[in-house]
C-alpha cells in the first residue's frame, strides 16, 4: 500500500494542455511531466536558442516570507541559512541562493526576490517539502512562511522571449537580468523575473491558477514560441554550465567545490560586513581561502560518444579522478559535453583525462564553461 502511494504521480494544472500538444509524459520529481513534444528534443533545444521556448515549471515550490517585525530582521534571519548577502538585494531585484548544512554541503539551490514588504522564494520541486520545513523551523520568529498553492510557474526562454512576452505584457521590455516585477494581465497579477535556466535571455512568470491556461495558450499563440520539454531543458542548462540539484550539487558538495563562489558575496566572506554566521561556515570559508580538494569542471569528450552521469574519470595513467555528474549531447555545440568533479590538481582547462564508457577508457579534455555563450540582458 505504502509503495503504491509513493509511486502515485501528481499532475500539473496544465497536464491536459501538455497532452493535447503531444507531450510525452514521464515521471519527474513526483510529477507527470512532458519530456518532449512531437518536434523532439533536438528541435526544441535549437528553437529555444534561436527563438523562444515555453517551459511549464509549475512543479517547483513558490513561497512567500512575510516579516513579523521588519524586512531587515527577516533578511538577516534568511541570510543566516545561507552564505549569501540577502540584506543587500535591492527592492525589485532577485538573487541566486544556496541553503547549506552544518558540514558545508548544499541542501538546495533557489532564487529569491526582494518584493519590498516580503521575500518571494522559488525552490526545487524534489526539495520543496524539506525546504519549507527548514524555513519554518528556522524563520518562525521573524517570518510567516507561506507556501503559494494557487499559482503556476512558466519559463519563457530564448532571444525572442522579450518580443513574444512584451506583446502580452509590455512592461517586461524595461526589465533587465535578475529584475523582479509584478505586472498586470487580464485582471490578474503576474510575478515576473528576468532570469532562467538555459543561458538565454528570458523570463520566469508566476501566474494565478485562474489565468494559467489562458496565459500559456496566449504565449503559445505567439509565432516565436514553441513548447519545450524536460529533455531540452536539461541539454540547454548543461550547455550553459548550470548545476542540477541532486546531480551536480547535493548535501556532500560545497558551493566552493561546485564553482558557485560567485554566489557568495563579499559581505559574507572573511573580512566582510557580515562574514560567516551560516551553516557550514568553517568548511566554506576555509575552502574559499585555501581551495577545495576537488572541483566541478566542464568536460569535452573526444569523438561522438557521450559521457553520462556516473561515468568514472581517470588520469591517462589510470589513477581514479572523480565522476561525471551530468553529461549528454549538446545540440548547439554539436558535440558531447559533460561536467563532473575531479581532484583539484587536474581541474585546469586543457587537462587530458579519460572516462570509462561501456568498459572502455575514452579520452576527454577539461573545458571552460559555459559550453555555449550566455545571452542574459544585463
Amino acid at each position: 500500500m505504502g509503495a503504491a502511494l509513493a509511486e502515485e504521480l501528481l499532475r500539473l494544472d496544465l497536464h491536459d494542455l501538455h497532452v493535447s500538444l503531444g507531450g510525452k509524459m514521464v515521471p519527474f520529481a513526483g510529477y507527470e511531466m512532458a519530456v518532449q513534444y512531437p518536434a523532439g528534443v533536438m528541435k526544441e533545444h535549437l528553437h529555444t536558442r534561436g527563438a523562444a521556448g515555453l517551459f511549464d515549471v509549475s512543479h517547483m515550490g513558490q513561497v512567500i516570507l512575510r516579516p513579523k517585525t521588519s524586512y531587515e530582521a527577516l533578511a538577516l534571519a534568511f541570510e543566516a541559512l545561507m552564505p549569501v548577502d540577502v540584506l543587500g538585494v535591492a527592492q525589485g531585484r532577485q538573487r541566486y541562493g544556496l541553503f547549506t548544512n552544518e558540514t558545508g554541503g548544499i541542501l538546495d539551490d533557489l532564487m529569491f526576490a526582494n518584493r519590498g514588504d516580503h521575500i518571494f522564494v522559488v525552490v526545487n520541486a524534489a526539495c520543496k517539502a524539506a525546504d519549507i520545513a527548514h524555513m519554518q523551523a528556522y524563520l518562525s520568529e521573524d517570518a510567516e512562511v507561506i507556501p503559494v498553492m494557487d499559482r503556476g510557474l512558466l519559463a519563457l526562454q530564448g532571444p525572442q522571449a522579450e518580443v513574444a512576452l512584451a506583446r502580452l505584457v509590455p512592461g517586461v521590455a524595461a526589465m533587465r537580468f535578475m529584475d523582479a516585477a509584478m505586472l498586470p494581465w487580464q485582471g490578474g497579477d503576474l510575478w515576473i523575473s528576468r532570469s532562467g535556466y538555459t543561458g538565454e535571455d528570458g523570463f520566469e512568470i508566476s501566474v494565478p491558477d485562474a489565468h494559467l491556461r489562458s496565459f500559456a495558450e496566449a504565449l503559445l499563440d505567439q509565432p516565436e514560441v514553441m513548447p519545450i520539454g524536460l529533455g531540452a531543458r536539461d541539454s540547454l542548462r548543461l550547455e550553459a554550465g548550470l548545476c542540477l540539484y541532486g546531480h551536480d550539487i547535493d548535501t556532500t558538495t560545497s558551493p566552493v567545490e561546485a564553482g558557485l563562489t560567485w554566489a557568495i558575496q563579499k559581505a559574507r566572506r572573511a573580512g566582510g560586513a557580515r562574514a560567516g554566521g551560516f551553516p557550514g561556515e568553517a568548511r566554506i570559508l576555509q575552502e574559499l581561502a585555501e581551495g577545495p580538494e576537488r572541483k566541478r569542471v566542464g568536460l569535452r569528450p573526444e569523438g561522438r560518444a557521450p559521457m553520462r552521469e556516473h561515468t568514472d574519470l581517470f588520469t591517462p595513467d589510470a589513477t581514479p579522478l572523480g565522476q561525471v555528474t551530468s553529461g549528454g549531447f549538446g545540440p548547439s555545440v554539436n558535440a558531447p559535453i559533460a561536467m563532473g568533479y575531479v581532484a583539484a590538481a587536474f581541474a585546469s582547462p586543457g587537462t587530458a583525462l579519460e572516462g570509462e564508457v561501456r568498459g572502455k577508457r575514452l579520452p576527454a579534455t577539461v573545458a571552460e564553461m559555459p559550453f555555449h555563450p550566455t545571452t542574459y540582458k544585463r
